[in-house]
């Protein structure tokens, strides 16, 4: 910011040039600053309040370096303590001249006297005016200084501790423990918030990530969810011939039921457990995938499950029972087996773009319905807010359990795209799907997982996404495909 030089043959003033000789020529009338009165200098009164209504603090000379009309300091080791013109205030001439008396906190008193001392021996004239300003300075009463604070440093203590050392700061995190993700040095508390700036951390379900050698998923919670509740189990066994076969089931809580993101975790879990405990022993694989959504729907059964009793104060509580969707795709044996309760989906992309996609599951949704009893085209369906109400789940207070399975056989290799409708909703056709799959999705499955999620998340992620790839190889001697659904 520019400043206005002053008018030719004027000094420029500084602190304490009100009484210098030279620093300007007014009027001869003209009453100043620092005027000379009986041999003391007359200081200007202070405001009783500043342009913030609070209380203005009062300065002494000794707080402004500088000198009297005389040339002579107004305070320091040459000052004198007599009544002359470079008296300080407190002196006699100061008292003989009738100029309100301040409070020098802190500081020596001209004459070898203490300030506390000077301010008594005043008789309260400054009480009022002293005190005020010692209260805007943060200073004790009569000048005491504060605990542990020096009374000739010259320094106003604090008003209160500094909070960036004050004792009650939290410990920095031990060894092992969990720091904040925001500030990188708070601990993380129990319920998952930092203990320094109280962020939220991140929760393990948030976003997870798995990559086996022939299979990878990803799910994430999403931009408008406040946690994730979907699920999935990804994994690989052998077959009595000990050619290999590869898992990934996918399963989507119901947010209206209670525990949702619990019931998700259950079905996984036990379905997958389920295909590796029966596919080994040589169970046709789509026998296998149907036990396991039976063993999918009885642990997620279980958590509805009380106390004798303790159900009896709430007649309705069996209606909000954990609840969720599955969906899972099995390759074995030249085989792709998919199988499903709810309204996720298996999607068949070719390795060939040439060739077309196809979906491979039907929803168990209000949309599905209405399409298969001719009443709404699918466009018209999926549009309606009813839509996504599924007609089937896991769950105790599902009406029955309908598990649906299907045996493909591919002649061409493939990817097989298991994914919740957090997914599907931003990628509905076959064909959109296959749009949004990466050209490398074979080789690269986990980065190919990881594409479909940002698209999801890109379209909006309304919802949780979560998604399996199950790149599918044909064997040489593979030809022709076949389907049988139960």
């Amino acid at each position: 910011m520019a400043v206005a030089a002053p008018p030719a043959g004027q000094a420029e003033a500084g602190p304490g040039d009100a009484g210098r000789a030279g620093a300007g020529t007014p009027d001869a009338g003209a009453p100043r600053a620092g005027a000379m009165e009986g041999g003391a200098v007359r200081w200007p009164a202070a405001a009783e309040t500043d342009s913030s209504d609070v209380p203005a603090p009062v300065h002494s000379p000794a707080d402004v370096p500088g000198t009297d009309s005389d040339g002579r300091p107004l305070t320091g080791p040459g000052a004198e303590s007599g009544g002359g013109a470079g008296a300080a205030p407190g002196g006699p001439a100061h008292e003989e001249a009738g100029a309100v008396r301040v409070r020098h906190d802190h500081r020596a008193a001209p004459g070898g006297g203490t300030a506390t001392g000077a301010a008594a021996d005043a008789g309260g004239a400054a009480r009022t005016t002293g005190d005020r300003a010692a209260a805007v300075a943060g200073a004790a009463p009569d000048g005491a200084a504060e605990p542990g604070g020096d009374p000739d440093s010259g320094d106003f203590p604090l008003a209160a501790p500094d909070p960036r050392t004050a004792e009650h700061a939290p410990a920095a995190p031990a060894a092992g423990e969990k720091v904040c993700v925001a500030c990188r040095s708070g601990r993380v508390d129990p319920d998952g918030y930092c203990e320094n700036c109280g962020h939220a951390q991140p929760r393990e379900r948030d976003h997870m990530e798995q990559e086996l050698d022939t299979v990878a998923a990803v799910s994430d919670r999403g931009l408008r969810h406040h946690r994730n509740e979907d699920s999935f189990a990804v994994s690989s066994t052998a077959l009595p011939d000990g050619s290999p076969a590869v898992v990934a089931i996918v399963c989507d809580g119901v947010s209206s039921a209670s525990r949702p993101d619990e019931a998700s975790a259950a079905a996984a879990t036990a379905a997958n457990e389920a295909l590796l405990a029966s596919l080994p022993r040589g169970t046709h694989p789509q026998q296998a995938m149907h036990e396991a959504i039976v063993a999918a729907s009885e642990a997620v059964n279980a958590l509805a499950q009380e106390p004798a009793g303790a159900m009896g104060h709430d007649a309705h509580r069996h209606q909000n029972a954990p609840a969720c969707t599955l969906v899972g795709a099995v390759a074995a044996g030249g085989l792709l087996i998919v199988g499903w309760v709810g309204d996720s989906r298996v999607y068949w992309v070719p390795e060939d773009r040439t060739r077309p996609t196809a979906r491979l599951t039907e929803d168990d949704s209000w949309a599905a319905q209405m399409v298969a009893a001719g009443l709404m085209n699918e466009a018209e369906a999926y549009a309606d807010d009813r839509a996504h109400a599924i007609t089937g789940w896991l769950g105790a207070d599902a009406y029955e359990l309908e598990p649906h399975t299907a045996a493909f056989k591919p002649d061409r290799p493939g990817l097989v795209v298991v994914c919740t409708d957090g997914l599907w909703n931003y990628a509905e056709s076959g064909e959109e799907m296959a749009a949004a799959v990466p050209a490398d999705a074979q080789e690269r499955p986990l980065h190919a997982a990881q594409v479909l999620v940002g698209h999801a998340l890109d379209g909006g992620g309304h919802d949780n996404v979560t998604v399996a790839l199950l790149p599918f190889a044909v064997r040489p001697d593979g030809a022709g495909s076949a389907r049988a659904s139960v």
